[in-house]
């Protein structure tokens, strides 16, 4: 199956979710992470819900990060460059879907992507190798490629792995970790 086949196939499996399932699902997820050894780390990027996608929730696993007291880290997207800038999420950090209804910070304390540990990063399929499938405009590819080589990255799934591995490009980055609601994959890289 290629990228796109791939894609639509994920896209419909989450239309078929309920709100209700989603929900658990992600809460699942989120539980699903105590499990994994990153918790001694500082900085966590966290990818904020596009709700219109039916992405995994992720305020559930913002709430496990802050009461660990950890940095948490969003994102916010430059369509021009296909770059990401970071921000220090806080009490104080304003957020604003973009014209993709993307949730992004408007301002706040740019963060280095230097000082990023832990990534959590989004997908619609994954493989038995830790390979990903995005939305395919390559902003988390290119992200991760600029990340410190031992930068643990976290994808998140509603699913289990795709059975058949999917063929990668050069930039494509392999996951250390996929988390579902029933299984923790570990994927060495």
């Amino acid at each position: 199956m290629d990228k796109k086949a791939i894609r639509k196939k994920y896209k419909e499996l989450r239309k078929a979710l309920s709100n209700d399932e989603r929900d658990e699902r992600s809460l699942a997820i989120a539980n699903q992470l105590l499990k994994i050894p990153i918790w001694d780390k500082t900085y966590y990027h966290l990818f904020l819900t596009i709700s219109e996608l039916l992405e995994v929730e992720t305020e559930f696993v913002l709430q496990v990060l802050a009461g660990k007291d950890k940095e948490i880290v969003v994102s916010k997207c430059e369509f021009k460059t296909v770059e990401m800038l970071h921000f220090l999420l806080t009490e104080n950090t304003k957020i604003k879907k973009n014209s993709f209804n993307i949730p992004e910070p408007v301002n706040g304390l740019e963060v280095p992507v230097s000082k990023i540990e832990v990534v959590f990063v989004p997908l619609l399929a994954f493989d038995t190798k830790g390979n990903r499938i995005g939305y395919g405009k390559g902003f988390y590819d290119k992200f991760l490629s600029e990340c410190k080589p031992n930068t643990i990255k976290v994808g998140l799934s509603f699913f289990e792995a795709e059975a058949e591995d999917f063929e990668t490009h050069a930039l494509d980055q392999v996951l250390n970790y996929v988390i579902t609601p029933q299984k923790v994959y570990q994927f060495s890289s």
